[in-house]
Parts: C-alpha cells; sequence; structure tokens
C-alpha cells in the first residue's frame, strides 16, 4: 500500500495528555476472520482520509481491532476511559468504556474509536463485545443523523466477524469505528468531582474548553467565570440537540449521564427509535419499566442530566448562583429552538414566530396540530412529508389538503386547523415556504422496521442492503423513487419489534 494512503492519527490524543487517572492502556481484542459490513465515504472525507485506505486488508485488519499494538510503532496508543453516571436516574458509580477502545486522534483532531473490540477493565463482566444486529443500528442512524443535521458521533466503518456473541441468543460479533472531536461525557466529570479528585476535575474541564469551547476563556457573562461559562454553553448546545431530536420524532432511549456528550452531540445509539404514529408518551427501549425516557420527558431529563452535570462542576464554578444562572440559560434557549424548528416544519420562517415561543405562530399552529397527530395516531413523517407536497404543489395558494385527510380521522379539527394554517401561510412567500419544508422534512428516516429489514438481510451474509439503506439516509430529504417504499407507512409487524439495552 502506498504510505500516503493511510490514516494520519500518528500522535497521541490530547485526551491522553491527561494522564493515568483517566483511561487505562490495552490491545483490542482481535476477532477471528473479519469482513466488511460497510463503510462510509462521508465519514471518510470528513476525517481527510484516502478513500482507497479503506479498500485495503491492513484497514479492515485494523478497524477489526486484529492490526494494533500497545502502543503501535506510529506513536498510537489505544485506551479505555474511566467515567461514572447516573442510569435511570440512580447512581451508578464507575462506568467507564466498557467495550469502546479508542484508537487515538487524527490529524485534523478527530479520536477514533472501536466499539466492540473486546473486554476493558470498565466491561463490569462484560464480554466487551458488539453485535451485528446492534451495530448496524448504530452505523446506520450515527450517518442519518447527520445527514439530517443533527448533532452527532459519526461512523467511519462496520466490520463483522462469525465470532459467537452471546445475548438472548447466540449472535455474531460486529466492531463500529466511531469518529468525534470528542467522546467525554457528562459522567466523566460526575467521576472525578464524585471522588473529591479536584485536580483531575479541572484538568478535564480546562482541556475541554480549550479545545472545544475557548470562547468560555474571554466571555464577560456570569462574573466572567469561564467554568460557569462552560456550563452554560453545553447546556445550550444540548437545549438545541434536544430541540432537533424533538422535531424529527427521534426518541433516544437510554439518557443517563454516561451518554450525554460534553459536546451536544447524539452519542451511544442503542434502543433509539424514530416514531411511526406519534404518540408524546412513547417509550423505545423496552428495559425501560417506568417510561423514565418517553419521548416527551426527553427535553426534561435533559435538563436533569445537565443539572447533575453543574453538581459536578460546582467545586470549579465556586457559586451555585452562577451554577443555577447558568443552567437557566437551557429553560429559554429550548423552547426558542424547538419552535423555530417546529415552524420551519409548517413553512413559516423564524421571524414569524412572534417575539416568545409560547405565543404567536407556534401557539396557534404547533400545539393544536401535535394534538392532532396525537389524538389520530397520525404517522409523524409521513404527515410533514405529505404536507410539504401540498404546499409545493398549491396553485395561486390554494392547498389540497385531501392526502392529509386521508391519514386523519378526526377530519373537521383537522379541517378547523388547515384553514388557520392556510391563513397563516398566505402571510409569507410560498415558494420560500416550500423550499423551507423541503429542508425541514425528511422523507426518510431510519424507522425500527427498515433496520430490522436490513439487519436481517445482513445476518444472511447478504451486506448490501447495509450499504443502500447508508446511501439513501444519506440524502435524507430527496424522493429516491426506487426506494419509494422505504417512505412508506411501516408494516403490521413493525409494533412488535422489541429494542432494549442489549447489543
Amino acid at each position: 500500500m502506498n504510505e500516503s494512503t493511510a490514516p494520519q492519527w500518528h500522535r497521541p490524543g490530547r485526551f491522553e495528555a491527561l494522564g493515568p487517572a483517566f483511561f487505562t492502556y490495552l490491545q483490542p481484542t482481535p476477532v477471528p476472520a473479519p469482513h466488511w459490513v460497510a463503510t462510509s465515504a462521508s465519514t471518510s472525507q470528513l476525517m481527510g482520509l484516502n478513500p482507497e485506505w479503506l479498500q485495503t486488508d491492513e484497514a479492515l485488519q485494523t478497524l477489526s481491532g486484529n492490526a494494533v499494538s500497545v502502543p503501535s510503532p506510529d506513536g498510537r496508543k489505544p485506551l479505555a476511559s474511566v467515567y461514572s453516571g447516573h442510569q435511570f436516574g440512580v447512581w451508578a458509580g464507575q462506568l467507564g468504556d466498557g467495550r469502546a477502545i479508542m484508537l487515538g486522534e487524527t490529524s485534523l483532531g478527530f479520536e477514533v474509536q472501536l466499539k466492540g473490540a473486546g473486554r476493558t477493565p470498565y466491561s463490569r463482566g462484560g464480554d466487551g463485545r458488539a453485535v451485528l444486529r446492534s451495530s448496524i443500528r448504530e452505523f446506520l442512524c450515527s450517518e442519518a443523523m447527520a445527514a439530517l443535521g443533527i448533532p452527532t458521533t459519526r461512523a467511519l466503518a462496520l466490520t463483522g466477524s462469525p465470532l459467537s456473541v452471546a445475548r438472548e441468543t447466540l449472535e455474531t460479533a460486529a466492531i463500529v469505528t466511531r469518529v468525534a472531536e470528542s467522546f467525554v461525557r457528562f459522567g466523566h466529570f460526575e467521576h472525578f468531582a464524585a471522588r473529591d479528585m479536584q485536580e483531575e476535575l479541572k484538568a478535564l474541564a480546562d482541556l475541554i474548553i480549550d479545545q472545544h469551547y475557548p470562547e468560555c476563556r474571554t466571555a464577560t457573562a456570569l462574573q466572567g467565570n469561564a467554568y460557569a461559562n462552560f456550563l452554560q454553553a453545553v447546556s445550550e448546545r444540548t437545549a438545541r440537540l434536544l430541540a432537533q431530536w424533538q422535531a424529527v420524532g427521534f426518541c433516544h432511549g437510554v439518557m443517563n449521564t454516561d451518554n450525554m456528550s460534553i459536546l451536544g452531540l447524539t452519542i451511544d445509539y442503542g434502543p433509539f427509535q424514530f416514531l411511526d404514529a406519534f404518540d408524546p408518551g412513547h417509550v423505545c427501549n423496552h428495559s425501560d419499566n417506568q417510561g423514565r425516557y418517553a419521548f416527551n420527558r426527553q427535553p426534561q431529563v435533559a435538563y436533569w442530566n445537565l443539572y447533575c452535570l453543574g453538581q459536578a462542576l460546582l467545586p470549579l464554578i465556586d457559586s451555585e448562583e452562577l451554577t443555577i444562572a447558568a443552567l437557566d440559560s437551557y429553560k429559554t434557549v429550548f423552547p426558542a429552538a424547538y419552535a423555530t424548528q417546529m415552524l420551519s416544519k409548517l413553512g413559516l420562517p423564524e421571524d414569524a414566530a412572534g417575539t416568545a415561543p409560547a405565543d404567536g405562530r407556534f401557539a396557534l399552529l404547533v400545539n393544536p396540530l401535535l394534538q392532532i397527530l396525537a389524538d389520530n395516531k397520525v404517522d409523524y413523517t409521513i404527515f410533514f412529508t405529505r404536507l410539504t407536497e401540498a404546499v409545493q404543489q398549491a396553485q395561486e395558494g390554494n392547498i389540497d389538503f385531501e392526502p392529509l385527510r386521508d391519514i386523519i380521522l378526526d377530519r373537521a379539527t383537522f379541517d378547523a386547523w388547515s384553514l388557520t394554517y392556510s391563513e397563516q401561510l398566505a402571510q409569507v412567500d410560498q415558494a420560500q415556504a416550500a423550499d423551507l419544508m423541503q429542508k425541514s422534512n425528511p422523507c426518510f428516516v431510519l424507522r425500527n422496521h427498515l433496520g430490522e429489514t436490513v439487519i436481517r438481510a445482513a445476518q444472511g451474509g447478504d451486506f448490501a442492503p447495509v450499504q443502500q439503506m447508508l446511501a439513501v439516509l444519506h440524502a435524507p430529504y430527496d424522493s429516491h423513487p426506487a426506494y419509494a417504499d422505504w417512505a412508506g407507512f411501516p408494516p403490521d409487524w413493525a409494533t412488535t419489534i422489541e429494542i432494549s439495552c442489549s447489543s
């Protein structure tokens, strides 16, 4: 292989410079007979990798954990990090990368991590492996979210192996190559705060601020307290992330503090789901018996998690008043961002939303519409796709709502709403409204039954559907006539799919 095609992750990562209290060096555990399942050209391009490298056996062996030594000749030192966290609202103590091993950091500042690469000191009795089923879901959803414009970790590659892994049944192993500017979570800060390791807590906060939030050093808000400004910035990023989740109908499923990114990324794709029929109280994780992470609870849970982060950072902020003030920004940023997202789905630009999210067009249109969708169990994605098409095809401002009335039982209530909507839409430029809706309402999301379809094919040895699904999800706002069925209503059997924390 030409040397120039090799990935440039030669230097030790900046996280590694924090010292041994933060991680353990270890080697991924090799798997037998690895093979490619899928790769993402989009992520490869983002990382600045030569695409030829992903076609080599060296890449296959490296991204399967079979060709990495400690330390490697080029300076890479694979490691697993330690963190703690609250799981389902209960302090769980020490956790950590139980099956994720970081290969290093690229020259462009991306951390590269193998998920499913074997046991680590933080596996807590687990085998450190991931199975093909859940790995396909994470690979595809990471890339789908990026294409939707939602902050997320990325997936470079997915490899498989005939190695048997015991879950509810015996399944085969797989490894996802995950990429992010940082994999640091709220739980990293909780870990050191809980142990009163204030030097380590400060070192971690300083690293993240200097690397990702440098503006917090000079901001004059919150009395110029860099750590309070940092907490506020994380709160605001998280608020905007949650607004995007809610607008697209995404359920995370396991919003533990150790699954919350300090960069406001969507991280750790486990029992996630995009809504089919709109149900505000939908619980996608069948392990969540109390419904803590129901769809409509996600914004409140995110704030609860931020409060835990605030408690962890309190020794650095050194002021309860400033800590609370930093967290309070979430309460204004989330509703404003959510209003913007939802009004965009209706073709109404941000400056038409009124001065407060709860007033004006949001209260007039969004709240009643969501109630209609919930009462009539309307498919969330299809409704907004059809509404977009109706506005695009409207003649002289007259919108044909029949395709939408066809999927709603209570037509009288919908007719009243559509009259109000038409009146509001008439106040903006229709072509601009149609364009805004086209960019805000995806035709394709990774529904559970679509994931299950490609998983079944892959389990039978056919990996082509994974790559085909990836191509569609990389362009979710396009029509893709050849795959029109993937934008249709889910089959009846989709309601029987149970997704849990098992992976």
